[in-house]
């Protein structure tokens, strides 16, 4: 399993590594993986995760305090002849846990598990923006190609038009013969319209996933060793698909919730430390003749606090009931992540060997759709064909060359969801070279021992580009001839 992996991961690099000029989905993915906001948010999100850990951490560590006040007595009791007139105080104290019945310890441990399930949702969100860049990156490429067949069909149409109207001139043709092109003509004008707003759609979804307006889109590399069968698609899901994985670790860290929710009723045990100052500034004992106070004093001691819970009104045992629950929601959830996984992978799969064949039919129905234009328009020649022949020829192959464009565009989506189902569409596998690849482990190390309460890092800067200054996109095309007046 682990050769094949690298295998697969050494071939898309490779084949997404070769050198090219115009804009390429690596080029479209290397931006969206430096520029996305929903990419940079979930960074986020992890290194806020990162810090549970030393949050638990912080309970089993000392705890110490320290305070002063000044008071000032305005107006006393008549029978206080010795009642100081102000006084200051200061303290301090140390706590420091020894035994708190595994609460801390589990906590620690339920939140580095989470902070591992955190990471597999972040390789699950690196997939996820991926599989939308593909899928939106094939988008414009096929809406630029039906673009570019609508529009030649609207020039041919617009040809057979005028030939049409040139030969009911001479009496070669009826009238209903004009019309019938007329109505074709226009008909295939408003598609024209209907795929351009398709392309414009398509280029707005690309500039907010990837940060900038797209190019001149070369095709994307094949997607190397795609899987043989359905099975062995599901078998790699199992093993990699970040989601899964995430599910399973959230499930372990319950099962620490419910050990540390068991500590509730357990018994506890500190030692502690703590000293005060009280000073009266020369205003205790009144004017008593004769007497003389102390005016300052200093305490401290030392100790052990040992503590055993008898009764709180069943609340550890609603506690740890809850914690249970939790747990057994977990697991739930696990199955129910998995199933989906299996779903996804074999319908995704399913999904790219349909399209692989609808690719090799439409490339014939292309060739035969050419082959029979060319027949009819022989034919009508000579006479044994009308218009509406030839217009249903033309028709028939700008169908064929529209499924065989899409057909394209759905082939290597679906492939590519087929890789990310079985966790190889992240980062790590593409071989980005849009900079150093982020790294969640390093955050997680530099603040897992922080320790110091004023160790905070700078206020956080959009790490995202916005993209308000980008212009409206367009489907540019070629000024249309003016349709022929009709007779």
């Amino acid at each position: 399993m682990s050769r094949r992996r690298l295998f697969l991961g050494t071939a898309i690099v490779a084949l997404l590594s070769a050198p090219v000029q115009a804009d390429t989905l690596r080029d479209a993915l290397e931006a969206a993986y430096q520029t996305n906001p929903t990419l940079s948010g979930a960074r986020a999100a992890q290194r806020a995760t990162d810090e549970t850990v030393a949050i638990a951490k912080a309970d089993g560590r000392p705890n110490a305090t320290t305070d002063f006040g000044f008071q000032e007595n305005f107006l006393r009791s008549a029978n206080s002849f010795t009642a100081p007139l102000r006084q200051s105080t200061a303290g301090g104290s140390v706590e420091v846990p020894i035994y708190s019945g595994g609460a801390v310890k589990n906590a620690i441990r339920a939140a580095r598990t989470r902070v591992e399930a955190g990471q597999y949702d972040l390789r699950a969100t690196e997939a996820s923006l991926f599989s939308n860049v593909v899928a939106t990156y094939m988008d414009v490429i096929r809406d630029t190609a039906i673009v570019k067949l609508n529009r030649a069909n609207v020039g041919v149409l617009t040809v057979n038009l005028e030939a049409t109207s040139d030969r009911f001139e001479i009496g070669d043709l009826t009238r209903t013969d004009v019309a019938q092109s007329e109505s074709r003509l226009e008909v295939a004008k408003g598609d024209l319209e209907t795929v351009r707003a398709s392309l414009i759609r398509s280029k707005e979804n690309y500039i907010a996933l990837v940060g900038h307006e797209p190019g001149d889109l070369e095709p994307p590399p094949p997607l190397p060793n795609m899987p043989e069968t359905p099975d062995q698609a599901v078998d790699l899901a199992l093993s990699y698909n970040p989601d899964l994985l995430a599910a399973k670790e959230r499930s372990d860290a319950a099962e620490f919730d419910i050990k540390s929710a068991r500590a509730g009723n357990k018994p506890k045990v500190s030692t502690y430390a703590q000293g005060r100052y009280l000073n009266y500034h020369g205003t205790l004992g009144g004017n008593v003749p004769g007497s003389v106070f102390i005016q300052e004093q200093s305490t401290a001691e030392v100790g052990v606090r040992a503590s055993m819970p008898i009764y709180q009104g069943g609340r550890p045992a609603a506690q740890i009931r809850q914690a249970q629950a939790r747990s057994g929601q977990a697991y739930e959830q696990l199955i129910a992540v998995e199933r989906d996984v299996i779903a996804q992978t074999r319908a995704a799969y399913s999904s790219w060997r349909a399209a692989e064949r609808v690719i090799q039919s439409s490339e014939r129905a292309v060739a035969a759709a050419s082959l029979s234009l060319e027949g009819v328009r022989a034919e009508n020649s000579v006479g044994n064909r009308t218009i509406l022949d030839i217009l249903n020829a033309e028709q028939e192959l700008l169908n064929a060359q529209v499924q065989l464009v899409t057909a394209r565009r759905n082939s290597y989506v679906a492939g590519f969801s087929l890789l990310a189902a079985m966790g190889r569409a992240e980062a790590r596998d593409l071989g980005l070279e849009g900079g150093p690849l982020y790294d969640p482990d390093l955050n997680y190390e530099r603040v897992d021992d922080m320790f110091y309460d004023y160790q905070s890092d700078p206020d956080p800067e959009p790490q995202a580009t916005r993209t308000v200054d980008t212009p409206a996109q367009k489907a540019e095309i070629e000024p249309l001839p003016a349709t022929p007046a009709r007779q």
